[in-house]
C-alpha cells in the first residue's frame, strides 16, 4: 500500500523553490517498494525527470567548496555519523558531525549544558554562508525537546548558512528554519520514531546517489 497521510516531498521556503526542484523527491508518489527501485524504470516518470535533474547538478555547497555539518540526537546521531561517510566518500563533499567527537561533545555538555553542544561546535568550526547544516530529527527541535538543534539552526540562519532537514511529526523548528525540509508523514502514532529514523538513511542515500 502507498503511504497515507499528508503529501510528502521537499517543503521549501518561497525563495528556494526553484533550487529545491532540482533535488525534489516525491515520496507521496512512491510506495516503499518502489522507492527502493528508485533508479529503475519503475519510478513514476515525473519523479524520474526530477531525479535526473538532480543527478546533473551538484548541490551549491559542493560547488562553492562549502562544508556539510550533520546534526542529530539519539538514533539520529548514529545516522549522522553514517551519513558523513557517504557524503565524503561517495558525494565528495567535505562533511563532519559533532557526534563523532565524544570528548568535545561531553565537554560542552559539562561546561555549558546539553542544549548548547551543537551551536558552540558550529561556532568553533567557523560556520559560514558557504556551508550547509543537515538536521536529522524525529520532531525537528523545539524549545522543550532537542533545543540543541533549534539553537544550531537559529545560529546557522543568522550566519547565512543553508539548512536541510529530514524530520517527522509537525516538523518543529526544522520546518521553520530549513531552506529544504523533508517531512516524513506520521502514519502510526506508535511508530513515529522508527519510521522517522528509518527513512533518514533511505533519503540521504538517494541524495548521495543523485549527486555522486
Amino acid at each position: 500500500p502507498r503511504w497515507s497521510g499528508p503529501s510528502v516531498g521537499w517543503i521549501v521556503a518561497a525563495d528556494k523553490k526553484q533550487e529545491a526542484q532540482d533535488l525534489i523527491i516525491q515520496l507521496n508518489q512512491l510506495s516503499p517498494q518502489e522507492l527502493f527501485k528508485r533508479r529503475t524504470t519503475t519510478a513514476p516518470s515525473s519523479s524520474k525527470e526530477k531525479n535526473e535533474k538532480s543527478r546533473n547538478s551538484s548541490p551549491h555547497t559542493k560547488d562553492k567548496k562549502g562544508r556539510l555539518f550533520i546534526l542529530g540526537v539519539g538514533g539520529s546521531a548514529g545516522n549522522a555519523s553514517h551519513a558523513v561517510n557517504d557524503f565524503r566518500k561517495i558525494a565528495g563533499i567535505e562533511s563532519y558531525t559533532p557526534v563523532d567527537n565524544v570528548s568535545e561533545l561531553t565537554a560542552w555538555t559539562n561546561d555549558m549544558g546539553f542544549e548548547f553542544i551543537f551551536v558552540n561546535w558550529l561556532k568553533t568550526s567557523h560556520l559560514n554562508k558557504k556551508d550547509t547544516i543537515m538536521v536529522f530529527s524525529v520532531g525537528g527541535g523545539t524549545e522543550k525537546t532537542s533545543k540543541n538543534l533549534l539553537l544550531a539552526m537559529r545560529y546557522a540562519k543568522k550566519i547565512g548558512a543553508s539548512i536541510v532537514s529530514i524530520v517527522s511529526r509537525n516538523g518543529g523548528a526544522a520546518l521553520r528554519f530549513s531552506d529544504v525540509c523533508v517531512l516524513i508523514p506520521v502514519i502510526s502514532q506508535e511508530n513515529i520514531t522508527p519510521h522517522a529514523e528509518g527513512w533518514q538513511p533511505v533519503l540521504w542515500h538517494l541524495i548521495v546517489n543523485a549527486i555522486q
